[in-house]
């Protein structure tokens, strides 16, 4: 007979929750590497990019959907589709509700789709960010989230100062069915190079920009290729897409001073991803209405 100390679990997770509740910043602290881009503007990860989280007793796959929002574009419906979609494919759902801000309108509406899959997919309840504020404000939000839905565990957690991050793991890897190991020892992430670059480019054009920006902007690797007189150095052709020449400007920056930041910012952590030093070559370009043109919509990879 098996002791439980001998079950090796593995199976898949995701984070639910408005834009900007802590899903990806809660993602990369369980990987423990960065892989899902953060970023202090809504609704910023397109992709469901999956973190692996190695343990000697299992293997937790997080899937990073973007934010369920209500939509107003083509893109905003394609990126609400693939939420429903990773929801009904995955062993467990975190629904993170941050404690700094009250429980409201899109906290309820995202409560009630979860509900649709609660009967299926265990749901627990995780309140993030837990280091903004006391503990009775941490405790409070517990008690008002547990009023929302029926969950299978309620978990407060900072990924910032990774308090109960391992309570956090524990609590999601008890959901899973038991199995092998889905991915290689060392892997930290099934996307291919390239979408991680260009997220990583993406989080860094995003940085400090105007709001109205961050679902105007798409990254594309054109090409990316050893230099061919060194073996020590890759060549990345990349460009960023926005929707008006107006927004090109904003990117670009007064003399290009803009795009040579982003450009410096994100190379480190391409370099830091490839193990390899870099040459970043990066354009912007203008795709007029690309959220709501199905052609480029394809091209651009959604």
């Amino acid at each position: 007979m098996t002791s439980s100390a001998d079950v090796h679990r593995s199976g898949f997770a995701c984070f639910v929750g408005r834009p900007n509740a802590g899903k990806s910043t809660l993602t990369n602290a369980l990987v423990g590497s960065k892989v899902a881009i953060t970023s202090s503007k809504p609704q910023t990860t397109r992709h469901a990019i999956r973190g692996i989280v190695h343990r000697p007793d299992a293997q937790l796959i997080i899937v990073d959907t973007p934010g369920l929002h209500r939509p107003r574009t083509l893109l905003g419906r394609r990126l609400n589709d693939l939420v429903y979609e990773t929801w009904s494919e995955v062993d467990v759902v975190g629904f993170c509700v941050p404690a700094d801000q009250k429980i409201g309108p899109g906290d309820r509406y995202i409560a009630e789709q979860l509900a649709k899959v609660a009967r299926r997919t265990p749901v627990v309840g995780i309140v993030t960010k837990a280091d903004l504020v006391g503990k009775e404000r941490v405790a409070e939000q517990l008690l008002d989230l547990q009023q929302v839905l029926e969950f299978a565990d309620l978990v407060p957690v900072s990924a910032v100062d990774s308090f109960q991050t391992d309570e956090l793991s524990d609590v999601l890897v008890r959901q899973l069915p038991e199995g092998p190991q889905l991915y290689p020892d060392g892997e930290l992430t099934d996307e291919p190079e390239s979408t991680l670059i260009a997220e990583l480019i993406r989080e860094a054009a995003l940085e400090g920009v105007r709001d109205e920006l961050p679902h105007s902007l798409a990254v594309s690797i054109e090409e990316m290729i050893p230099r061919e007189d060194r073996d020590d150095l890759i060549d990345v052709h990349a460009v960023i897409y926005v929707e008006r020449q107006s927004q090109k400007a904003i990117v670009i920056g007064r003399g290009g001073e803009r795009l040579r930041d982003v450009g410096s910012r994100s190379r480190q952590h391409i370099q830091k991803l490839l193990g390899s030093k870099i040459y970043l070559d990066l354009h912007v370009k203008v795709a007029k209405d690309w959220q709501q043109d199905p052609r480029q919509l394809r091209r651009l990879g959604f």
